[in-house]
């Protein structure tokens, strides 16, 4: 048998106000070709669907679309588990009519674990795989919080959920492959963050749980999988090395930090028990590019791009040493006549010189938002030793606002 796993499309998501869908349908339109090229029979999408948990009607236009092409295709079973970016309520409330297209939907953890256990079958209705659908376990699903609590205490009560979980759903689908007496792989996905995991500046990976807690290591992970299909982190990558544990990374990047990754998804075919593992690179649909430097190097770069006819969106961050003013001005006259388009400006030089303050060039795309509440704490003159409680307490509000699922009503 053969499966791909992807993770973390983010559709709907934009780049500093540019929209990408045509990207988001040209990555979607080459993975269904590539489902039937590579004789796919199964396809895995570990969380992070859209980006929002309220996508647009153009978002999930391209989503149930891609989902019909897939049902028509060589490939027999589809399983989505949520992200912590997606509305649990918002995916499951189609799960029954995509079941008729083989599409089963696991949109959040419920009381019964083995609702999360899948039994997947061949065209003769033999079983073919068993497929542990873990969703991104919100704090809420897997610890009790208690009054007076420390952080330790919080960081070890989930990553005790997490790994209770992943145990528990292990031994629904070891006792289900028991019952039905065929020695067929067993697979696991999830939307976590693993101790060690690699991230990029820019990614927009945003942290699950309060104070950066809950990385947990491959170790809590039941050895029954034969393969671990994992979400979240955008860099593909293997965990702490094991071939069979791995992010397959999102499939475009998701901010000028990713430009220069190559992104993939994971092939993985059984052979009796045994999986291999195979990545795919999926190419480029609208080139990025960071260029940094002074204005002698930004300029011949430039120079550079536009004689390849280059179509890209790029980011420009200039710390040269001297002080140049109109710097924007500059950079359109560059770009003047060509396909190029400069999404962003970061001109270091005007922000050394105003120490730190908010300047006209710095924006809020520049920041992210713990960076603006401890703006907001040194403007009110907040004592040092009052910030790390002030600023956990915001952190559990933002958790907050972000687990609350907006669509369940």
């Amino acid at each position: 048998m053969r499966i791909l796993h992807t993770s973390d499309w983010h559709i709907g998501r934009t780049l500093y106000g540019r929209k990408r869908y045509e990207e988001f349908e040209a990555f979607l339109a080459w993975l269904t070709e590539t489902i039937q090229q590579n004789a796919i029979d199964a396809l895995l999408v570990a969380g992070d669907i859209f980006d929002t948990s309220t996508p647009s009607n153009r978002a999930q236009e391209i989503y149930y679309r891609f989902l019909c092409r897939v049902a028509a295709s060589s490939c027999r079973h589809v399983v989505v588990v949520a992200g912590n970016h997606d509305s649990p309520s918002f995916l499951n409330a189609p799960k029954e009519l995509l079941k008729a297209l083989d599409v089963h939907v696991v949109g959040s953890s419920t009381e019964d674990q083995e609702d999360e256990v899948l039994v997947l079958h061949n065209e003769q209705d033999v079983p073919e795989l068993i497929v542990c659908a873990v969703p991104y376990l919100r704090d809420r699903d897997i610890r009790v919080a208690e009054a007076g609590e420390s952080v330790e205490d919080k960081e070890r009560k989930l990553i005790d959920g997490i790994r209770n979980h992943y145990a528990t759903v292990a031994a629904l689908a070891e006792q289900k492959r028991n019952e039905l007496g065929v020695d067929i792989p067993v697979v696991a996905m999830g939307h976590l963050f693993t101790a060690g995991g690699q991230t990029v500046d820019d990614d927009g990976v945003r942290e699950l749980y309060v104070g950066s807690l809950a990385h947990v290591t491959a170790g809590i992970f039941p050895e029954c999988f034969n393969y671990l299909a994992l979400g979240h982190l955008h860099v593909p990558q293997r965990v702490n090395g094991f071939e069979t544990i791995r992010y397959s990374g999102s499939p475009l990047p998701m901010g000028f930090g990713e430009a220069k990754l190559q992104k993939s998804v994971c092939q993985v075919e059984f052979r009796s028990m045994a999986a291999s593992v195979q990545l795919i690179d999926v190419p480029v649909f609208q080139k990025l590019e960071r260029v940094k430097g002074g204005w002698d190097g930004i300029s011949s770069r430039i120079l550079d791009l536009s004689a390849t006819g280059s179509q890209g969106w790029l980011e420009v961050i200039y710390d040269g040493i001297e002080f140049i003013g109109d710097l924007r001005e500059r950079l359109e006259a560059a770009i003047s006549g060509t396909q190029m388009e400069i999404l962003r400006i970061k001109n270091n030089r005007i922000i050394d010189r105003v120490l730190g303050q908010i300047h006209a060039e710095e924006t809020l795309d520049d920041l992210n938002v713990n960076d603006v509440f401890e703006r907001c704490l040194a403007v009110h003159d907040v004592p040092e030793n009052q910030r790390p409680e002030l600023l956990r307490a915001y952190q559990e509000a933002l958790s907050s606002l972000y687990e609350d699922d907006a669509q369940a009503e």
